[in-house]
């Protein structure tokens, strides 16, 4: 069987959480293959809302074989974190949870030269998460990193104390100290919860489930305009978001992917610095803030909110071959007499372009808008697809026309049920 894979088209927030549970139940396996505890995909069902920072999202199906792929950069603690919430929750995660001994692993240390160095760009911050996820990738790529494996071997403790101690030497090197002694009693509890889990060669596990003709779904993180290679650069994060990343992340070869599920939501919104067209600064971009509230699940940062993208859609949807969309967060626009969207840019010298430029250039454009009319319906009271209103429909129609994918799911509430699955 083969692997479908699941991925953000925006800058991330986009509802993957949900969509993942939501399809969940006709797959076998879930397997996260990038990123780390800076995502935070929420899902809601049975009146409790859940947010999963590291766990796959298919954690909450007993069934499913849920797997934490070498693409992954691990906390301990977070991780530990997450299973203790889910265990007080009635969840059962112990048999049914592999993580790949090939991911690699977030340190104190990390965390801290995350804050060192966003402090140290002043005004030009990225926006980061301060979670340690970009100093994790570096050491990874610099092949200094520790990873999960390595801490079933009697060399961690010493692996460990290098790690730190070349991590101290950058930080003095820059008139600051690491910090870290707090946190290091907490951290290596957690390393000991880490050694009582599944830790495998995740690469065989999943290989040996395609031959077992299991369907595998992979899950995403973050959102493709923050890929590290094609993502509005330097504002992006540390791994490839898209479609390839899936590949790398988990060891499964690129003739296994099937069917890509694209997700967007209605609108757009950002997190943190870098451009963004679309971008409202005014009570408009707040209704769309409080209407969907929208503040990260992993910082708490309020989002900046603007109209969809076309250009950029299109852009994400060509890089990652995506074969259906799925539309989320249409009710937070339902009361708007008029939706804008994006349908192309204008450039300085007053020429139209379609195309998604180099970070620069992007902040030079000016969006070009068609106006639609709203639906002024709540749609949360809606159950069936054939009763969406026509001013949605039309919406729906004009995007699948612009972007030429079929949209296939529509978000029309936070909860599990509100989502409809269209022809």
């Amino acid at each position: 069987m083969p692997v479908d894979v699941l991925v953000g088209l925006q800058w991330g927030d986009e509802g993957k959480g949900k969509i993942v549970d939501v399809l969940a139940p006709t797959y076998d396996v879930v397997a996260r293959f990038q990123g780390g505890p800076n995502a935070g995909h929420t899902l809601t069902f049975d009146g409790l809302k859940h947010v999963l920072h590291q766990v796959p999202s298919g954690i909450f199906h007993p069934h499913i074989i849920n797997v934490v792929g070498n693409g992954v950069v691990l906390d301990p603690v977070v991780f530990r974190g997450e299973l203790q919430k889910l265990t007080a929750r009635g969840v059962n995660w112990g048999a049914n949870l592999y993580i790949s001994k090939k991911a690699q692993l977030i340190l104190p240390s990390h965390r801290a030269l995350d804050r060192i160095s966003e402090e140290m760009r002043g005004g030009g911050k990225i926006g980061s998460t301060l979670k340690g996820i970009g100093p994790t990738y570096q050491d990874k790529i610099g092949r200094t990193g520790l990873r999960v494996g390595d801490v079933l071997l009697p060399t961690f403790q010493a692996r460990y104390a290098e790690a730190v101690a070349r991590h101290a030497q950058f930080a003095s090197f820059h008139g600051r100290d690491l910090e870290i002694e707090a946190l290091e009693e907490d951290f290596f509890s957690a390393v000991e919860f880490l050694r009582t889990l599944q830790l495998t060669d995740t690469e065989y596990l999943l290989n040996d489930l395609l031959r077992q003709g299991k369907r595998i779904l992979a899950e995403g993180a973050q959102g493709s305009l923050l890929d590290i290679d094609f993502g509005t650069y330097p504002f992006v994060t540390s791994s490839n978001t898209v479609v390839a990343g899936a590949c790398t992340g988990l060891g499964i070869a690129p003739r296994h992917i099937d069917q890509v599920y694209g997700i967007t939501k209605a609108y757009c919104t950002r997190v943190g610095s870098g451009p963004f067209p679309t971008e409202l600064h005014d009570e408009v971009g707040e209704r769309i803030r409080q209407a969907g509230r929208e503040f990260g699940s992993t910082t708490g940062r309020p989002r900046r909110c603007g109209w969809i993208d076309l250009p950029s859609l299109r852009y994400s949807i060509m890089l990652n071959g995506v074969t259906e969309l799925h539309l989320m967060k249409a009710d937070v626009l339902d009361e708007f007499t008029e939706i804008q969207v994006c349908t192309h840019y204008k450039t300085p010298d007053g020429n139209d372009t379609d195309l998604l430029p180099d970070y620069e250039a992007l902040q030079a454009l000016t969006p070009v808008y068609t106006t639609l009319p709203g639906w002024r319906t709540d749609l949360q009271n809606i159950s069936t697809a054939d009763k969406l209103p026509v001013e949605l429909q039309s919406y729906l129609q004009f995007l699948e026309r612009h972007l030429e994918v079929p949209i296939r799911i529509v978000s029309v509430g936070p909860d599990r049920v509100s989502t409809l699955h269209l022809n």
